[in-house]
């Protein structure tokens, strides 16, 4: 039922955040989580281990002692390292730690969930995806704003425990970011769409750029710098995001293509663009419309994943959870009327 003034931020929190990969959003999330619990990470590379350290934070020197320190704090792991790299990390989390909490941060959902499956499937795991980033990498990269009033996507199925999602849903709410959940797959069809499809674009459009010579680079401005701006992100960033998510990115590739050559050949023949530009325009309105008329719902019962799945599925996102009388409530804003 609708809530008059439904709680923003807030939630529970884990006991402990254990960061795997402290590259732009690891080490992002572990400044913006240190004013909240305790935070410590692990890095591969030892000069990103020493820079964190240098800027006070806690760096185990294996990620065996730090996967051991999770399990004595009942830390929530998250895994941010690059996708290529889960593989071995869950195999020393399934020796170390394999009941432990655990999340991710990688673009692509259900690749990571069947993996988990496979080497810790005793682990209380929740697959996350935050939707923000920057073209830049490292530890240095990082910014504790980074997650401000963006969408952090938190996976739920079937069998899912909301006992193991809240700490996760906690986490995003207290670094400012809006809740949405989703099913692996249908986060992975999203994604293509609309994160790993404008990596693609920005990389073609570069090169189409460049063949023009100095002069169209010396021409280039805001449309340009905009549009490819996420193709100065490190090739094997975009590589490990796109390729993971292969089959899904080749259908929306079709659709793309597709739109593009239905526009080619009225602009051949007729010399119009009537279509795709009337229709891309639409589509922007909707977009920079998506938070208008969303009201407050309140979600509580036995079948929360599934009241869940549906608020992410119609648009909404969570504001707020809390503990009630009959266990856990969720606060909400959902498009109105559905």
């Amino acid at each position: 039922m609708p809530a008059e003034h439904p709680p923003t931020g807030n939630g529970p929190l884990p006991a402990a955040l254990c960061v795997l990969g402290m590259g732009l959003i690891g080490g992002s999330l572990m400044r913006a989580a240190a004013p909240h619990l305790p935070v410590f990470g692990w890095s591969r590379g030892e000069d990103t281990r020493q820079a964190a350290a240098d800027d006070g934070f806690e760096v185990p020197d294996t990620v065996e002692h730090a996967l051991r320190r999770a399990v004595a704090v009942d830390a929530l792991v998250v895994l941010a390292a690059p996708v290529t790299a889960f593989r071995p990390l869950l195999r020393s989390i399934g020796e170390l730690a394999p009941m432990v909490r655990l999340t991710d941060v990688a673009g692509v959902k259900a690749p990571v969930a069947e993996l988990v499956a496979e080497l810790v499937p005793r682990a209380r795991y929740i697959g996350s995806h935050p939707m923000t980033g920057t073209e830049h990498s490292g530890w240095s990269a990082g910014s504790a704003e980074l997650f401000d009033d963006r969408v952090w996507v938190t996976t739920l199925q079937d069998d899912s425990r909301i006992e193991d999602w809240a700490p996760v849903a906690g986490l995003a709410l207290a670094v400012g970011s809006r809740v949405v959940p989703a099913e692996p797959e249908a986060h992975d069809d999203a994604a293509a769409r609309v994160s790993h499809l404008p990596h693609l674009l920005a990389l073609a459009l570069a090169q189409v750029g460049q063949a023009g010579g100095a002069l169209a680079l010396s021409l280039a401005a805001g449309s340009f710098a905009d549009g490819t701006r996420v193709a100065g992100t490190r090739p094997e960033l975009i590589r490990a995001m796109c390729e993971s998510n292969a089959d899904r990115l080749v259908q929306v590739l079709d659709e793309t293509l597709a739109q593009l050559g239905v526009a080619r050949a009225s602009l051949a023949s007729s010399g119009s663009l009537a279509k795709i530009t009337a229709g891309g325009h639409q589509a922007r309105l909707a977009l920079d419309g998506r938070l208008e008329g969303l009201e407050p719902v309140r979600l509580a019962g036995d079948d929360l994943v599934e009241q869940l799945l549906a608020v992410g599925a119609g648009g909404g996102h969570v504001t707020g959870i809390e503990q009630g009388p009959d266990g856990l409530a969720v606060h909400t804003l959902y498009p109105a009327g559905d």
